[in-house]
């Protein structure tokens, strides 16, 4: 069965852009989309497991996306640890 028999319900898959294409924030807001369709259940199986796919992968997509940036931010305070130890820097949960 190949995926456009799969998706045909909605007559959206043919206009989606491959995930590895999207920023993060355009695979956060359609995983978000994504899973209020599923909720709300109205679905056939196959369209609901066609959508349950590329709600997998949008949310793989984010996590991967979010790892790096997280990586990205501990090696720029690794890098600056010497200039920003005297700078007062507390991390993200200081109040005041």
């Amino acid at each position: 069965m190949s995926r456009e028999t799969i998706g045909a319900g909605t007559g959206q898959d043919a206009q989606r852009p491959p995930v590895e294409q999207l920023s993060y924030e355009q695979a956060r807001d359609e995983l978000i989309e994504t899973v209020k369709l599923l909720e709300l259940g109205q679905m056939g199986l196959d369209e609901s497991l066609a959508l349950w796919e590329r709600g997998e992968a949008l949310a793989r997509a984010c996590e991967e996306r979010l790892a790096g940036a997280r990586e990205r931010v501990a090696e720029a305070l690794g890098e600056g640890a010497d200039t920003a130890e005297g700078a007062g820097y507390q991390g993200p949960t200081r109040s005041g």
